[in-house]
């Protein structure tokens, strides 16, 4: 869901308003306020043990961040993978971080309370269901998930190539990319691949020189 529309000058943090700010003040200001966004949402599903995994664009970045930390490429979005069936437990946790639970055009979301803008939510893929009824494989379950940065749950770098490749919009390839030039990705994860995902591999394999 693409929600890029939203005026640069509508954007608010928890330390005021970026109205008054200079493009340079607010480009860090809107990184900072996803960070926090993020670390608000992990540390609330693990407090109340509602199990998730960081998927997305900021699951992309933590893996690329192993590697190569001036390799991150910045992302606005907040995409969490989650059971179903967890989906009561973790609106009682977000309710305490001042978020609450909406669907928009479908898709479920949590937002700000006090500014419910669906570019600034938190997205939910539900784990072991497809995002989209075309797509070739499902969601990763809840398990296949591992802990990389403190107590940050993010989906197992398989399975997040495999969703990307599953999408394959352009910013799908842009995140992909990233990955081989780092090394994290490589031929061998071709095996075992369904044919149309490894074709779509092995053409950003190539463009890469791998």
């Amino acid at each position: 869901m693409d929600y890029d529309s939203m005026p640069m000058d509508e954007v608010n943090t928890t330390s005021g308003s970026l109205k008054t700010a200079g493009l340079w003040e607010r480009h860090v200001m809107a990184v900072e306020d996803v960070t926090r966004r993020l670390n608000r949402v992990t540390a609330a599903l693990n407090a109340a043990d509602v199990p998730y995994a960081v998927v997305g664009g900021q699951a992309v970045a933590l893996w690329v961040a192993k590697r190569d930390r001036d390799a991150v490429r910045i992302t606005k979005d907040v995409d969490i993978l989650l059971r179903r069936e967890d989906l009561p437990a973790a609106r009682r946790a977000m309710r305490s971080t001042g978020m609450d639970y909406f669907e928009v055009v479908g898709v479920g979301m949590f937002l700000e309370r006090d500014d419910p803008h669906p570019r600034r939510g938190v997205h939910l893929i539900w784990a072991g269901e497809k995002v989209r009824p075309h797509y070739a494989l499902p969601a990763p379950t809840i398990d296949q998930r591992q802990t990389i940065d403190r107590d940050i749950s993010v989906v197992q770098l398989e399975q997040l190539i495999r969703m990307k490749l599953v999408s394959y919009r352009d910013q799908d390839r842009v995140h992909l990319r990233d990955m081989i030039e780092v090394g994290l990705i490589d031929r061998d994860l071709l095996s075992g691949m369904p044919p149309e995902l490894a074709e779509r591999f092995e053409v950003l394999l190539g463009e890469a020189g791998r």
